[in-house]
């Protein structure tokens, strides 16, 4: 199986055109997924690099119908798939059906919402997929039969697998558990997004095998932290060529 990657990419860090130069550093770069987070003052998943950036993103302006035409600009220049991550609480302040209405709008194919699980969800999950958008449950190591069982039925073509507990940031060292975790979930034969700590080459080949694509944030966020007099192009081709 090929190493694919999903890059996660901030919207407007470290400024609004920079952010466009981001984008297409990661995709010239050769990554095979966009994830384009839309930054928000109180999240609950991420580590302290991409706060930070969420932060700068939104010292700079940042606001959700900016984020759409940053996307719309993007699409102009790729045809690679683009999702939006973000929270509840960006979603709910627009209304769930008008949000979709705009990802629609702007090309997006789906959305990773972490505290919006199934069953949970407000109705994003029913409404995403009449509305044609790939809406990507985010589940843990952690998660009990029963509960993998009941996300499951609701058919998603893929899902986020979370590689250990905590929050984005730190190293994750694939072994034995990673692995048994990863076997499970593509027992289903859902396309898995695996994330949370990869950083270097070694961990996206041991992942190959097991997950559809591997899930890349922070390291380019710090790329770009500590190489911030250079051009933000040229850093991340750099480590996005890396990787792959």
């Amino acid at each position: 199986m090929p190493d694919r990657i999903m890059a996660h990419m901030v919207a407007f860090y470290p400024d609004r055109e920079s952010s466009i130069e981001v984008a297409r550093a990661l995709i010239d770069g050769g990554c095979n997924y966009l994830e384009v987070q839309f930054p928000f003052s109180d999240p609950t998943a991420d580590g302290a690099y991409i706060q930070k950036a969420c932060m700068r993103a939104l010292e700079k302006g940042f606001k959700v119908h900016l984020g759409f035409s940053l996307i719309s600009r993007i699409r102009k220049c790729s045809s690679i798939p683009i999702f939006i991550m973000g929270y509840a609480n960006t979603v709910f302040f627009h209304g769930v059906e008008i949000f979709l209405k705009k990802c629609v709008f702007s090309k997006v194919q789906g959305l990773i919402i972490p505290d919006l699980p199934p069953g949970y969800d407000e109705g994003i999950f029913a409404l995403g997929k009449k509305a044609g958008l790939k809406i990507i449950p985010v589940i843990a190591p952690s998660i009990k039969d029963d509960r993998l069982d009941e996300v499951m039925s609701r058919d998603p073509e893929y899902v986020y697998a979370v590689l250990r507990k905590g929050i984005t940031g730190a190293y994750t060292e694939i072994g034995e558990d990673n692995i048994s975790f990863l076997k499970k979930v593509g027992a289903y034969g859902v396309k898995i997004l695996a994330g949370f700590g990869i950083s270097e080459k070694k961990q996206v080949r041991s992942l190959s095998p097991h997950v559809h694509a591997s899930v890349v944030g922070t390291a380019f966020i710090k790329e770009i932290m500590n190489n911030h007099r250079l051009n933000p192009y040229k850093v991340i081709t750099g480590k996005m060529r890396g990787l792959l």
